[in-house]
Protein backbone atom coordinates (compact mmCIF):
# COMPACT_ATOMS: atom_id res chain seq x y z
CA UNK A 1 0.00 0.00 0.00
CA UNK A 2 1.24 3.44 -0.85
CA UNK A 3 0.27 7.05 -0.29
CA UNK A 4 0.50 9.96 -2.72
CA UNK A 5 0.55 13.21 -0.76
CA UNK A 6 0.58 16.57 -2.55
CA UNK A 7 0.40 19.71 -0.39
CA UNK A 8 0.40 22.97 -2.37
CA UNK A 9 0.53 26.40 -0.69
CA UNK A 10 -1.25 29.43 -2.11
CA UNK A 11 -2.13 32.72 -0.40
CA UNK A 12 -1.72 31.40 3.15
CA UNK A 13 -3.66 28.18 2.55
CA UNK A 14 -2.25 24.71 1.87
CA UNK A 15 -4.42 22.54 -0.37
CA UNK A 16 -3.74 18.92 0.54
CA UNK A 17 -4.52 16.07 -1.85
CA UNK A 18 -3.99 12.51 -0.66
CA UNK A 19 -4.51 9.22 -2.49
CA UNK A 20 -4.13 6.05 -0.43
CA UNK A 21 -3.77 2.78 -2.34
CA UNK A 22 -5.81 0.35 -0.23
CA UNK A 23 -8.31 -2.41 -1.14
CA UNK A 24 -10.99 -1.15 1.31
CA UNK A 25 -12.87 -4.47 1.49
CA UNK A 26 -16.07 -4.41 3.58
CA UNK A 27 -16.10 -8.12 4.39
CA UNK A 28 -19.51 -8.46 2.72
CA UNK A 29 -18.42 -9.08 -0.89
CA UNK A 30 -18.17 -12.64 -2.21
CA UNK A 31 -15.59 -13.99 -4.62
CA UNK A 32 -16.16 -17.51 -6.00
CA UNK A 33 -18.83 -18.09 -3.34
CA UNK A 34 -16.62 -17.16 -0.38
CA UNK A 35 -16.64 -13.91 1.57
CA UNK A 36 -13.64 -11.66 0.98
CA UNK A 37 -12.21 -10.78 4.44
CA UNK A 38 -12.69 -7.22 5.69
CA UNK A 39 -9.67 -4.99 5.08
CA UNK A 40 -10.30 -1.26 5.37
CA UNK A 41 -8.82 1.90 6.88
CA UNK A 42 -10.28 2.67 10.30
CA UNK A 43 -8.32 5.77 11.37
CA UNK A 44 -6.44 8.60 9.65
CA UNK A 45 -4.48 11.51 11.14
CA UNK A 46 -3.06 14.47 9.23
CA UNK A 47 -0.55 16.80 10.89
CA UNK A 48 0.68 20.25 9.86
CA UNK A 49 4.15 21.03 11.31
CA UNK A 50 3.48 18.45 14.06
CA UNK A 51 0.01 19.78 14.98
CA UNK A 52 -2.93 17.47 14.26
CA UNK A 53 -5.37 19.14 11.84
CA UNK A 54 -7.44 16.11 10.80
CA UNK A 55 -8.27 13.16 13.08
CA UNK A 56 -10.79 10.95 11.29
CA UNK A 57 -12.45 7.62 11.94
CA UNK A 58 -13.06 5.97 8.59
CA UNK A 59 -15.42 3.08 7.91
CA UNK A 60 -15.72 0.29 5.40
CA UNK A 61 -18.08 2.30 3.16
CA UNK A 62 -15.24 4.32 1.57
CA UNK A 63 -14.26 3.16 -1.94
CA UNK A 64 -11.10 1.33 -2.97
CA UNK A 65 -8.02 3.60 -3.16
CA UNK A 66 -9.63 6.50 -1.27
CA UNK A 67 -8.87 10.10 -2.27
CA UNK A 68 -9.03 12.91 0.30
CA UNK A 69 -8.78 16.65 -0.30
CA UNK A 70 -8.81 19.43 2.30
CA UNK A 71 -7.26 22.82 3.15
CA UNK A 72 -5.28 24.07 6.15
CA UNK A 73 -3.75 27.45 6.92
CA UNK A 74 -0.03 27.45 6.15
CA UNK A 75 2.81 28.44 3.86
CA UNK A 76 5.27 27.04 1.34
CA UNK A 77 7.80 24.71 2.99
CA UNK A 78 5.49 23.58 5.83
CA UNK A 79 5.53 19.87 6.67
CA UNK A 80 2.40 17.77 6.16
CA UNK A 81 2.22 14.20 7.50
CA UNK A 82 -0.53 11.64 6.90
CA UNK A 83 -0.81 8.43 8.92
CA UNK A 84 -3.41 5.70 8.74
CA UNK A 85 -4.25 2.40 10.42
CA UNK A 86 -6.43 -0.38 9.01
CA UNK A 87 -8.58 -3.00 10.74
CA UNK A 88 -5.82 -5.60 10.39
CA UNK A 89 -3.37 -3.45 12.37
CA UNK A 90 -1.29 -2.38 9.36
CA UNK A 91 -0.21 1.25 9.25
CA UNK A 92 1.05 3.62 6.61
CA UNK A 93 2.47 7.11 6.65
CA UNK A 94 3.84 9.76 4.32
CA UNK A 95 5.43 13.15 4.91
CA UNK A 96 5.76 15.95 2.36
CA UNK A 97 6.74 19.61 2.29
CA UNK A 98 4.23 22.02 0.78
CA UNK A 99 5.26 23.51 -2.54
Amino acid sequence: MSIKLKPKARKGVIGIKALIKHPMETGLRKKKGKLVPANHIVHMVVSHNGTVVVDADIGSTISKNPYFKFNVAGAKGDTIELKYKDNKGKTGSKTAKSK
